[in-house]
């Protein structure tokens, strides 16, 4: 009975329940009828039904078992410090795991000159194409102002505190973390530069990310506080650019990359989303907003920081990637085969498949998590 508890994992810590203390008593009788009870971590847990369905289904496929009960209890606040001490290795100390220097996770802040040329659509599907590839993935929506992560990746879940701990929730395998969670119906956040970094900081390091592959970061447009954040709570984290074909625009982005050279960070690479609108007709590419944008950010770029920047694909104009948007369905899960899902898996297994921190090298080596 207890092997079979131990294949339940915590929909929100992932981690089998036998090892975080969630198990409160196992009783059998001897017409086989089972009765367990579970901790949950507290009173309004979300995810209450999900962990009574996972460990009825569990109990119900051991031998001779001929009915299961599980009746709900709650953790005290003993049992919850317990907890969140394991799940910190029993570090008291908060601290930005990613930002240690032996973290294996690969950080990217994906940043862009300006807004609307599509960097959140582009953050969220190569969060979704990684994952989809067996890839343990985070988002962090830092776009404190324009937050539009959770509505991309169909969540409205609200994340559970364990003490001072955050549990982020999952969506197509992503864990995810913004500040429209915390905030009612669609209100501003009102906030300066102090509060912006502060929010940053704890969804850095409050947020329990467990053992991640890779983390993405959803910066907000330019080079304004949250950029100069990230270069200081995390410096290893390396900026992917994303801007669309258009000249303006990409004198912009070029600008947004920039910062790489005062802030002593790497720049990945280049991504040109819009790039061009294939004819529903003939297929030929019509180009709406000109051509050649990502290649002169990656020239510039690489000028200017004196490190090779490569173009790593451009994303053509596809109404299933806005539509996937919009109803929460990555388009590289719904449509993997469309010219944007295409282009965007074949981004994510370039991303995906670097080592930490090894800028400039070949891409496309063995991932992390395959070591």
């Amino acid at each position: 009975m207890r092997a079979a508890l131990a294949t339940v994992n915590d929909p929100e810590i992932h981690r089998p329940i036998t090892d975080l203390g969630m198990v409160k008593s196992v009783e059998i009788g001897t017409d086989g009828a089972v009765a367990v009870g579970v901790f949950l971590t507290v009173a309004g847990c979300p995810m209450r039904d999900t962990i009574t369905s996972r460990v009825t289904d569990a109990v119900e496929a051991v031998a001779d078992v001929t009915s299961v009960t599980v009746e709900l209890d709650v953790m005290s606040d003993e049992q919850r410090k317990a907890l969140a001490a394991s799940l910190r290795d029993g570090k008291a100390e908060r601290e930005i795991t990613f930002a240690q220097p032996g973290s294996l996770t690969r950080v990217y802040a994906v940043a862009s000159g300006k807004g609307g040329v599509g960097k959140s659509s582009v953050t969220v599907n190569l969060a979704a194409a990684m994952a989809a590839d067996g890839l343990k993935v985070g988002v962090v929506d830092a776009d404190i102002y324009g937050h539009s992560v959770p509505r991309m990746l169909g969540t409205d879940a609200v994340p559970t505190q364990v003490e001072d701990m955050i549990m982020p929730p999952t969506a197509h395998d992503v864990k995810v973390i913004s500040i429209g969670m915390f905030t009612p119906g669609n209100a501003p956040v009102v906030w300066r530069g102090p509060m912006l970094h502060r929010a940053l900081q704890q969804f850095l390091a409050d947020v329990f990310w467990g053992d991640l592959d890779v983390l993405l970061l959803d910066l907000p447009p330019g080079t304004g506080d949250i950029a100069i954040s990230v270069a200081q709570l995390m410096p290893n984290a390396e900026i992917l650019v994303v801007t669309t074909p258009q000249q303006a625009a990409a004198e912009v982005a070029e600008r947004a990359g920039a910062i790489a050279v005062q802030t002593h960070q790497k720049i990945v690479g280049v991504v040109e989303n819009m790039s061009g609108l294939p004819c529903p007709h003939c297929g030929e590419m019509v180009d709406v907003f000109g051509t050649g944008g990502g290649k002169k950010v990656a020239e510039g770029l690489t000028r200017t920081t004196g490190a090779e920047v490569p173009v790593l694909g451009g994303i053509p104009i596809d109404v299933t990637l806005r539509a996937g948007s919009d109803e929460g369905k990555p388009v590289v899960l719904t449509d993997p085969d469309s010219p944007a899902g295409s282009a965007l898996r074949d981004i994510a297994a370039q991303l995906g498949g670097r080592p930490r921190g090894l800028a400039g090298m070949a891409l496309g080596v063995t991932p992390r998590n395959k070591f």
